[in-house]
């Protein structure tokens, strides 16, 4: 016999294995003694909350990190030198960061909590006989729970004595249609979304009556195996982070050998030990970026303000930047991709096939087809077709200021839709043919019918709507165009169902009757046989246009777009074929599209293999969705994941970028991502990469821009000791150099705006680092330019008889002109200011204005001398301090020239 806690049995066995397993009888239920004991050895109802690191922990874990490390060296350096202020300042930044990591980290911790309270809600069921209400946490296997409309199925259930049973199980599995349940066993290697015969925790009842018996509850629901999956989860560093960490690192380690290098060197000359510990520090001090950090919160703020305009809304500040790492983003399509309103597409009626256009649940399109098939005077079949879907109908369309929304079966919605496309409404024809009587839909039966007063009095009109095959053997004539009735020719009926169900459709059939004219009631045995088929309706949940056009953006940008949904393979085959995806070069352009079942069987080399060559996954299970994620990642590939689901939950925690559903996502779905749409549209997400590739592209420009400087600095001391000169600049000169020029120059750069071409560039590799080989090669010319003209102007004032604090104030304000100059050519990384537009970022002009000030200050303010041991200079000074800036702008621009030239000639030849 199977082990009651085998989660793969309950679908498989019989009604009354299920009870004799649990030990309950299902008329009277459990005991309330029974209930105490379960309890006590199953536990409540409810999911375990995860065990976290205290507060304090979490906050000081914010300074685990090199840069931090390399500030907080700048703290103490700056303390030991009695420079409270610039210790103030620098502590200042690094606490300001962490403060906004721990409230960014405390955020993203909430999925859990609200998986608990998903499955929070009262329960009907039934014990010692009587039928009562407890709170869904007192539930234990073995309960009689009674569900209907709109009860929230509280515990995994075996259902029995189903009664029209359906069930929303989206937030779980994804499908986007509510399933119908029954209680009949099921094949053991039936999968998740296809156990009709089960109800989930957290699923919503949206249509009839059942009962079932819990066998499952709190940690060992499908919802709970959810939550473990979400707490195994290991977070990932975000493309940024991982490159900014190893940055610091080796930033760390050639500071640290350069101070060291400067010591030894110093010592070895015979200088004094303090003054060349001095000269340790001023380098070290020269080297340490400490603007940096602020630069990356700045520039990532900035991107989330920009996102939120465009309707995406940013949990975690990196996120900002992964989005423009991303190579690969796969797609929920339930009402991301889709319009989540189901859509008549083809009508088939009188011998011919209407197409119909529009979508949504809008009433607004035309009806096409060969002939005068497509109009209703002339296809009397075409209009008992859609008459049918219209009456035989037990929702409503409605509208909500300038929407329509669905009040009712999405499925019937959109069959409404079709008949006011043709001109039918529903109050007109309602008056006409007023309904008597109703068969409601049963999964049992698989159709619905409806009795009616015909409008011309003398009999009645038995309307009827289902499953094909069902329909047709009910059938023995077919309304032809004229509306005559003719033998019935069902192989060509159901040839024309199968090519619209492999293109994805849901096919529903229709068929009529007259019944007599003193008939007041129907029932099954009236609809069993004697129809006349009057036509098929097949529909779909259509793709957005605007996300058609965001796919081709995101796929023309070289981000393959991959859908995992939780629909039917054929359903998704057909919405993917309609957007245009494809998956890698690899495939010829070929659409792949793979379902759950298969992948369960697959090593991770082969489902690796499978996730890179594919772009659709159908009936995909919550494991499966985060395999396949872990396989993309593990081939090297940054990996965005949308869902609403909390099922989708796992792998968006899992991905580099969870984005999840404003509108329709889960309380789960929204704590485990990194982003949010407010439109739940994938344009949006289109639109997000494009703002997380300017983000990168500027935390690039400043870092391309502040390292030539710390660089620079730190040679020209190196050098000084080396060839035996008094010390160019002292550690607090250099602390004022590095502070001003990062807030009044850098920050300017995190206003660029986005260049023209950014999407129309492939993915950055995620293994390349920030400093490729020509941006080492650029920044090594400004280090270089910086160490000849500073030097060779301290050098030069001091022969010309200038004072060691004249000279002094000529190198910085030296090392100050050739970052004004530079910073314009960092406006773009391959093209000139000019091509940019000089006028195109306002900020780095006033940048320049307010720094060329501070720089006047800093020369000839008496309390400025005094504080940072400066003194006036001449203007010949600073001619030739403009000259030394002026030649690094031109000499830059030259580079960039010579290698975007040499770039486009290449191009050209390729081409």
């Amino acid at each position: 016999m199977p082990h009651r806690h085998d989660h793969n049995i309950w679908h498989h066995i019989e009604q009354a294995e299920a009870f004799k397993l649990l030990d309950v009888d299902p008329q009277r239920g459990l005991s309330a003694d029974e209930v105490r004991k379960r309890q006590s050895e199953f536990g409540l109802n409810k999911l375990t909350p995860r065990k976290r690191r205290s507060e304090l922990v979490r906050f000081l874990l914010q300074f685990h990190a090199p840069l931090v490390y390399i500030l907080l060296a700048a703290t103490g350096v700056t303390v030991y030198l009695g420079e409270w202020v610039d210790a103030g300042v620098i502590f200042g930044v690094v606490l300001i960061n962490a403060i906004i990591g721990y409230i960014q980290e405390a955020k993203a911790e909430h999925s859990i909590e609200a998986l608990a309270k998903s499955v929070t809600t009262p329960a009907t069921v039934r014990r010692d006989g009587h039928k009562t209400q407890v709170p869904s946490v007192e539930l234990v296997p073995g309960d009689i729970v009674l569900l209907q409309s709109g009860d929230k199925v509280p515990a995994d259930v075996r259902l029995f004595h189903v009664k029209s049973l359906q069930v929303d199980e989206s937030m779980l599995t994804g499908e986007s249609v509510a399933v119908e349940k029954h209680s009949e066993p099921l094949r053991h290697e039936t999968v998740l979304a296809d156990r009709r015969n089960q109800g989930f925790a957290g699923t919503l009842v949206t249509y009839g009556q059942a009962e079932g018996v819990v066998w499952s509850t709190g940690d060992a629901t499908e919802m709970g195996r959810v939550a473990r999956l979400i707490h195994e989860v290991v977070s990932l560093d975000t493309p940024l982070t991982r490159k900014i960490d190893q940055f610091s690192k080796l930033l760390l380690v050639v500071i640290l050998a350069l101070a060291a290098l400067t010591f030894a060197v110093g010592l070895m000359r015979g200088q004094p030990a303090v003054e060349v510990f001095v000269a340790a520090v001023a380098l070290a001090v020269g080297a340490i970026p400490e603007g940096l950090p602020a630069a990356v919160t700045i520039t990532l703020a900035v991107g989330v303000t920009r996102m939120a305009r465009r309707r995406a809304i940013i949990r975690n500040l990196p996120a900002v930047e992964t989005l423009g790492s991303t190579t690969v983003i796969c797609s929920d399509k339930t009402g991301t991709l889709t319009e989540n309103q189901m859509t008549v597409r083809q009508v088939y009626a009188g011998g011919t096939i209407i197409h119909i256009s529009g979508s949504g649940y809008e009433p607004r399109g035309e009806l096409t087809g060969e002939g005068d098939g497509a109009t209703l005077d002339k296809n009397i079949a075409l209009r008992e077709c859609l008459l049918a879907g219209l009456l035989c109908n037990d929702s409503q369309l409605a509208r909500d200021g300038q929407h329509y929304v669905a009040q009712g079966d999405p499925t019937e919605v959109a069959l409404i839709v079709a008949a006011e496309k043709a001109g039918l409404t529903g109050a007109h024809e309602g008056r006409q043919q007023p309904r008597l009587d109703v068969i409601p839909f049963e999964s049992q039966h698989q159709y619905m019918a409806t009795l009616h007063r015909h409008r011309g009095g003398k009999h009645h009109v038995i309307y009827k709507k289902g499953a094909v095959e069902r329909l047709l053997e009910r059938c023995t004539t077919m309304l032809d165009a004229a509306g005559g009735e003719c033998p019935i020719d069902r192989a060509t009926i159901k040839a024309v169902a199968d090519d619209m169900a492999a293109h994805g459709l849901r096919v529903l059939g229709f068929a009529k009757r007259h019944a007599p004219g003193d008939q007041k009631q129907i029932e099954h045995a009236h609809v069993e046989q004697g129809l006349t088929f009057v036509g098929l309706q097949a529909m779909i949940d259509p793709p957005r246009a605007e996300a058609i056009k965001a796919v081709k953006d995101c796929q023309e940008a070289g981000i393959v777009v991959k859908m995992i949904t939780g629909d039917h393979l054929l359903t998704a085959k057909a919405v993917a074929k309609q957007l245009g995806l494809h998956a890698s070069n690899e495939n010829d352009g070929e659409l792949i599209a793979v379902p759950g079942h298969e992948l369960k069987g697959m090593s991770d080399e082969q489902l690796a293999d499978t996730a890179v060559k594919a772009a659709v996954f159908a009936r995909v299970s919550p494991e499966e969705k985060l395999r396949l994620v872990r396989a993309l990642q593990s081939r090297g590939h940054v990996v965005a994941m949308t869902g609403d689901g909390v099922n989708d939950a796992p792998a968006l925690k899992q991905a580099d970028i969870g984005v999840a559903m404003g509108i329709t996502g889960t309380d789960v779905a929204k704590g485990a991502a990194d982003m949010i749409l407010t439109d739940d549209n994938f344009a949006s997400i289109e639109a997000a990469v494009e703002e997380g590739r300017g983000v990168y592209d500027n935390l690039t420009k400043f870092i391309i821009w502040t390292l030539p400087t710390n660089i620079g600095e730190a040679t020209v001391l190196l050098t000084a000791i080396i060839t035996g000169f008094t010390l160019p600049a002292l550690p607090v000169q250099l602390l004022w150099v590095n502070m001003m020029t990062a807030i009044f120059l850098g920050t300017a750069l995190v206003f660029e705006p986005k260049e023209a071409d950014i999407m129309q560039r492939p993915p950055r590799d995620p293994k390349t680092p920030i400093l490729t080989f020509p941006l080492f090669m650029r920044t090594g010319l400004v280090t270089l330019v910086i160490l000849i003209g500073a030097f060779g102007l301290f050098v030069y004032e001091q022969n010309a008889g200038a004072s060691d604090e004249q000279a002094r104030t000529v190198v910085i304000n030296t090392i100050v002109m050739v970052e004004c100059f530079y910073l314009l050519n960092c406006r773009s990384l391959t093209h000139s200011v000019w091509h940019v537009g000089v006028l195109s970022n306002l900020w780095v002009l006033g940048g320049v204005v307010l720094m060329l000030a501070a720089q006047l200050a800093f020369t000839y303010v008496p309390v400025m001398n005094r504080m940072f041991h400066t003194e006036p200079i001449s203007a010949a000074s600073w001619l030739r301090i403009v000259l030394v800036g002026a030649a690094a702008g031109l000499i830059v621009g030259f580079e960039k020239w010579v290698r975007f030239s040499a770039g486009r000639r290449r191009g050209s030849g390729a081409s």
